[in-house]
């Protein structure tokens, strides 16, 4: 296998968001599910494709001063209002390297999106930190989730509101309700669906995902980002093309003012 380059760069994705990822690969994800999240990570399946091991996360860093400038120049420069950490590589893995970068790239003028699963949590320091920086956090979370992950998720969601723009990623699907599991894992995305400031992430698992075959969601093949894909699409407004036509804009739009409590989720048994 191939490893990552220890080299930060900024990469424009396939859907034209701009990631600056201060780690690549994903050792809690691979380590938490075989295949990454939910048996079907997308950043894994690329990686494999091309010869890496993601289940090995490397920290990726600034050559020296000259690199530090010119990553700067290259956000200033990109079309999109902010950039995104957290697109091959999850940076709660090791927060105090991602503010290593955040530290850098904060001087430029495009907003910083942090897409996170919370595998480590944010000390009170990192949070005043925080509060002090452009960031918008994406916590990731999804009905399938584990149910002491998802609960921490939500938890560490509603513990940034004070000190940035909290955003909950919701990874749904379509469950089958006709199915046992299907139907409670139904009404907990429901649940989620529930919180303020959500975005709706469309599942795309691969036809032999145990979800899939066990008739726990309904999957169909769509077009995403201009391609035909597999999908299982809980809501069918929900966005599927390139990023910088998406009104949510990674949750920059939404209004982050508010509170709510936490609701604690009980332990569902799965496949």
């Amino acid at each position: 296998m191939r490893n990552y380059s220890n080299k930060i760069a900024l990469i424009e994705n396939q859907r034209g968001i701009y990631c600056l990822d201060t780690s690549i690969g994903c050792a809690s994800g691979m380590a938490n599910t075989e295949g990454g999240c939910y048996n079907d990570c997308y950043a894994a399946k690329s990686a494999k494709i091309y010869g890496y091991d993601f289940s090995k996360t490397v920290l990726r860093y600034f050559e020296n001063r000259k690199h530090e400038r010119q990553i700067i120049t290259q956000i200033n420069n990109v079309k999109m209002p902010f950039i995104r950490i957290g697109c091959s590589g999850d940076p709660s893995e090791n927060w105090e390297h991602c503010f290593s970068i955040l530290n850098v790239v904060s001087k430029s003028v495009k907003e910083i999106v942090i897409i996170t699963k919370h595998w480590t949590n944010l000390t009170d320091e990192q949070l005043i930190k925080l509060s002090k920086m452009n960031v918008c956090i994406n916590t990731s979370v999804s009905a399938l989730d584990r149910p002491e992950l998802l609960n921490n998720s939500l938890i560490q969601y509603n513990r940034l509101k004070p000190y940035c723009s909290s955003v909950l990623r919701i990874v749904s699907c379509d469950f089958n309700l006709d199915n046992e599991i299907g139907h409670q894992l139904h009404i907990l995305q429901k649940s989620l669906f529930a919180n303020e400031n959500t975005i709706d992430t469309i599942f795309r698992p691969s036809k032999k995902n145990a979800l899939v075959t066990d008739g726990v969601i309904n999957a169909k093949v769509g077009v995403f980002n201009g391609s035909k894909q597999l999908m299982s699409k809980y809501n069918r407004k929900t966005y599927a093309g390139k990023c910088s036509s998406c009104k949510e804009m990674c949750g920059l739009t939404l209004n982050n003012n508010h509170q709510f409590p936490i609701k604690r989720i009980k332990q569902l048994t799965l496949l």
